[in-house]
């Protein structure tokens, strides 16, 4: 089944400037004078036999750890940066036939990156844009568009600290006179907590669980710091007999088995503030740290870096949004921000 009959969509045609955060976990996609019209899983499902696309996003999503041997599920985007070219061609293009985009536009679009990628993997990013018809790509750092989103004026000659943990990578930047002053990335966020997860139940209950189950256990009992203790239970594959299980576990084991990634990212940021000049250093313990992305809606992750750093540590309001909400204001006045695109 082509792609083209595979979406209908009701909406009218569109044909504005798009902004998109690309995430590891979730594309983000927001149009020009509309807002954000995207929100969905960065997610493929393929053909084994000659990769067309089946379904993306959530559709793709629903299909993860439940395909048949013809039917491949795939997660174009590691680490924020593309794995596999053509399966992200494929996301946007998915993405951008959901939201009716008049066929005939040719779009100006920005698009996040995360701060430490390569000039290789920007020109991937460029690329991609290219093919899904856009007349021209500018790209943005991720730490710099949720410091926009969020409503920072980066222009000041005030510093400014964001956290963004996101899915495949968080990103630490100290954000000053429109520019990245200090930076710390390291691939360790959402999927590695994951991950983290999944390798707890291995090793200490012989139980295979999926991605999607252990992301929800994470989201539902996951803490950086020890809470009111109470009990879940999991399904999964016993190891041992291979056959369907169901045990029951306390919060305070997700808290143990979350440790090293909560770590190092508490590391990383402990790494970022002792680079940081005095001055900004200064501005830094007034404004306070401000943590945007998923991964910061962890529970008792603030708390935790506050404890640490010894820095007052804040959650923005939207911390999903904050990032496609300054991709969009950047599109919205490309002038103003052309300082800040790479």
């Amino acid at each position: 089944m082509s792609i083209k009959n595979y979406f209908k969509n009701p909406l009218s045609w569109v044909s504005g400037d798009i902004a998109i955060d690309l995430g590891t976990a979730n594309t983000l996609v927001y149009i020009k004078g509309k807002g954000v019209l995207i929100n969905e899983p960065s997610i493929v499902a393929k053909s084994v036999h000659d990769d067309k696309i089946i379904a993306v996003g959530y559709e793709a999503k629903s299909m993860v750890g439940r395909t048949h041997r013809e039917i491949e599920t795939v997660r174009p985007l590691r680490d924020g940066v593309i794995a596999d070219f053509n399966m992200t061609d494929g996301l946007l293009q998915g993405f951008i036939q959901k939201i009716n985009m008049n066929r005939l536009a040719r779009p100006r679009m920005v698009i996040c990156v995360p701060s430490g990628v390569t000039e290789v993997e920007r020109r991937a990013v460029r690329d991609s844009g290219e093919r899904a018809n856009a007349r021209e790509v500018y790209l943005i750092e991720e730490p710099v568009a949720a410091a926009i989103g969020i409503g920072l004026d980066i222009s000041r000659a005030v510093g400014n600290i964001i956290i963004d943990i996101g899915g495949g990578t968080t990103e630490i930047a100290v954000i000053a006179l429109n520019g990245v002053v200090t930076k710390e990335a390291i691939r360790v966020a959402g999927d590695e907590m994951d991950q983290a997860v999944i390798q707890w139940f291995r090793n200490e209950h012989k139980l295979e669980v999926g991605q999607t189950t252990a992301e929800s256990i994470k989201k539902s009992v996951g803490s950086a710091m020890r809470i009111k203790s109470e009990m879940i239970a999991v399904k999964g594959r016993d190891l041992v007999s291979g056959i369907p299980k169901t045990i029951e576990v306390s919060s305070d084991e997700i808290r143990q088995a979350l440790k090293d990634p909560i770590n190092a990212i508490v590391e990383a940021v402990k790494r970022a503030l002792e680079r940081t000049p005095p001055e900004l250093s200064a501005d830094i313990l007034d404004q306070g740290i401000i943590m945007t992305g998923g991964g910061s809606m962890l529970r008792g992750i603030d708390q935790l870096i506050r404890e640490r750093t010894n820095v007052p540590v804040n959650i923005a309001e939207d911390p999903l949004l904050s990032v496609v909400k300054g991709t969009g204001k950047v599109l919205e006045n490309v002038k103003k921000y052309e300082s800040v695109l790479i």
